[in-house]
Protein backbone atom coordinates (compact mmCIF):
# COMPACT_ATOMS: atom_id res chain seq x y z
CA UNK A 1 0.00 0.00 0.00
CA UNK A 2 1.37 3.89 -1.05
CA UNK A 3 2.25 5.83 1.78
CA UNK A 4 0.10 9.51 1.40
CA UNK A 5 2.11 12.22 2.48
CA UNK A 6 0.22 14.02 5.49
CA UNK A 7 -2.23 10.96 6.59
CA UNK A 8 -1.77 9.54 9.94
CA UNK A 9 1.40 7.90 11.03
CA UNK A 10 3.78 10.19 8.52
CA UNK A 11 5.96 13.02 9.10
CA UNK A 12 3.65 15.30 7.17
CA UNK A 13 1.07 14.17 9.08
CA UNK A 14 2.91 15.16 12.60
CA UNK A 15 3.95 18.47 10.91
CA UNK A 16 0.17 19.30 9.90
CA UNK A 17 -1.37 18.36 13.23
CA UNK A 18 1.45 20.51 14.70
CA UNK A 19 0.44 23.40 12.79
CA UNK A 20 -2.98 23.01 13.60
CA UNK A 21 -2.04 23.01 17.48
CA UNK A 22 -0.60 26.23 17.12
CA UNK A 23 -2.65 27.96 14.80
CA UNK A 24 -5.72 27.22 17.42
CA UNK A 25 -3.76 28.19 20.72
CA UNK A 26 -2.82 31.60 18.84
CA UNK A 27 -6.45 31.61 17.85
CA UNK A 28 -7.32 31.25 21.54
CA UNK A 29 -4.68 33.17 22.98
CA UNK A 30 -5.30 36.28 20.93
CA UNK A 31 -8.95 35.66 21.08
CA UNK A 32 -8.83 36.02 25.13
CA UNK A 33 -6.93 39.13 25.27
CA UNK A 34 -9.96 40.66 23.72
CA UNK A 35 -11.42 41.39 27.49
CA UNK A 36 -14.94 41.33 26.50
CA UNK A 37 -15.45 38.24 23.41
CA UNK A 38 -17.17 37.03 25.70
CA UNK A 39 -20.22 39.80 24.51
CA UNK A 40 -20.53 37.69 21.15
CA UNK A 41 -21.88 34.57 20.73
CA UNK A 42 -19.86 34.02 17.86
CA UNK A 43 -16.66 34.67 20.04
CA UNK A 44 -17.64 32.25 22.66
CA UNK A 45 -18.05 29.89 19.57
CA UNK A 46 -15.13 30.36 18.48
CA UNK A 47 -13.08 30.06 22.02
CA UNK A 48 -15.08 26.68 22.61
CA UNK A 49 -14.20 25.05 19.29
CA UNK A 50 -10.71 25.85 19.80
CA UNK A 51 -10.46 24.89 22.73
CA UNK A 52 -11.57 21.26 21.86
CA UNK A 53 -9.51 21.52 18.69
CA UNK A 54 -5.98 21.91 21.01
CA UNK A 55 -5.97 18.94 22.92
CA UNK A 56 -7.39 16.76 19.58
CA UNK A 57 -4.80 18.56 17.52
CA UNK A 58 -1.80 17.75 20.12
CA UNK A 59 -3.09 13.74 21.14
CA UNK A 60 -2.84 12.78 17.47
CA UNK A 61 0.52 15.06 16.76
CA UNK A 62 1.93 12.88 19.48
CA UNK A 63 0.23 10.06 18.02
CA UNK A 64 2.35 11.07 14.74
CA UNK A 65 5.46 11.88 16.14
CA UNK A 66 5.58 7.74 17.75
CA UNK A 67 4.80 6.83 14.62
CA UNK A 68 7.31 8.21 12.78
CA UNK A 69 10.27 7.99 15.47
CA UNK A 70 8.93 3.70 15.67
CA UNK A 71 8.58 3.77 11.62
CA UNK A 72 5.32 2.12 11.69
CA UNK A 73 2.21 4.03 10.51
CA UNK A 74 -0.92 3.65 12.09
CA UNK A 75 -3.19 1.58 9.47
CA UNK A 76 -5.66 -0.08 11.52
CA UNK A 77 -9.14 0.80 9.40
CA UNK A 78 -11.42 0.84 13.72
CA UNK A 79 -9.03 3.75 14.27
CA UNK A 80 -8.17 5.80 11.24
CA UNK A 81 -11.91 5.98 10.72
CA UNK A 82 -12.61 7.72 14.39
CA UNK A 83 -9.87 9.90 13.59
CA UNK A 84 -11.54 10.37 9.98
CA UNK A 85 -14.80 11.46 11.65
CA UNK A 86 -13.45 13.54 14.64
CA UNK A 87 -11.49 14.84 12.00
CA UNK A 88 -14.60 16.27 9.70
CA UNK A 89 -16.52 17.06 12.77
CA UNK A 90 -13.99 19.19 14.32
CA UNK A 91 -12.78 20.93 10.95
CA UNK A 92 -16.52 21.95 10.35
CA UNK A 93 -17.32 23.22 13.39
CA UNK A 94 -14.16 25.44 12.84
CA UNK A 95 -14.71 26.28 9.72
CA UNK A 96 -18.54 27.47 11.07
CA UNK A 97 -16.54 29.39 13.85
CA UNK A 98 -14.43 30.94 12.19
CA UNK A 99 -16.86 32.31 9.30
CA UNK A 100 -19.10 33.32 12.04
CA UNK A 101 -16.15 35.27 14.23
CA UNK A 102 -15.31 37.07 10.86
CA UNK A 103 -18.53 37.86 10.26
CA UNK A 104 -18.73 39.76 13.21
CA UNK A 105 -15.68 41.36 13.06
CA UNK A 106 -16.65 42.44 9.74
CA UNK A 107 -19.86 44.06 11.19
CA UNK A 108 -17.74 45.51 14.29
CA UNK A 109 -15.37 47.07 11.51
CA UNK A 110 -17.59 48.84 9.93
CA UNK A 111 -20.18 49.85 12.44
CA UNK A 112 -20.82 53.55 12.62
CA UNK A 113 -19.44 54.59 16.02
CA UNK A 114 -16.82 52.68 18.07
CA UNK A 115 -18.10 50.17 18.78
CA UNK A 116 -14.83 48.24 19.73
CA UNK A 117 -11.70 49.84 20.30
CA UNK A 118 -9.38 48.96 17.01
CA UNK A 119 -6.49 47.45 19.20
CA UNK A 120 -8.77 45.03 20.47
CA UNK A 121 -10.82 44.68 16.70
CA UNK A 122 -7.47 44.09 15.84
CA UNK A 123 -7.11 40.96 18.15
CA UNK A 124 -10.71 39.45 17.08
CA UNK A 125 -8.88 39.68 13.52
CA UNK A 126 -6.14 38.44 14.18
CA UNK A 127 -7.81 35.17 15.95
CA UNK A 128 -10.04 34.48 13.40
CA UNK A 129 -7.34 34.23 10.81
CA UNK A 130 -5.38 31.96 13.03
CA UNK A 131 -8.47 30.00 13.40
CA UNK A 132 -9.24 29.84 9.26
CA UNK A 133 -5.61 28.81 9.26
CA UNK A 134 -6.25 25.77 11.50
CA UNK A 135 -9.19 24.88 9.62
CA UNK A 136 -7.30 24.91 6.18
CA UNK A 137 -4.35 22.24 7.87
CA UNK A 138 -7.80 20.25 9.50
CA UNK A 139 -9.49 19.91 6.25
CA UNK A 140 -6.07 18.96 4.94
CA UNK A 141 -5.04 16.11 7.07
CA UNK A 142 -8.69 14.99 6.93
CA UNK A 143 -9.04 14.45 3.27
CA UNK A 144 -5.44 13.01 3.38
CA UNK A 145 -6.80 10.60 6.24
CA UNK A 146 -10.08 10.31 4.20
CA UNK A 147 -8.24 9.62 0.73
CA UNK A 148 -6.26 6.58 2.74
CA UNK A 149 -9.12 4.79 4.08
CA UNK A 150 -10.90 2.68 1.17
CA UNK A 151 -7.01 0.95 0.65
CA UNK A 152 -7.66 -0.62 4.70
Amino acid sequence: MDEVPGSTGTSAGFALRLGQTIFSSASLLFMSFGVQFYSYTSFCFLVTIMGLVIPWSFALALLDGYSVLVTNPIRQKGILFIIVIGDWLLSTLTLGAASSAAAVVDVLLTADGAVCLPKICSRYMISTIFAFLSWFLSMASSLFNLWILPSL
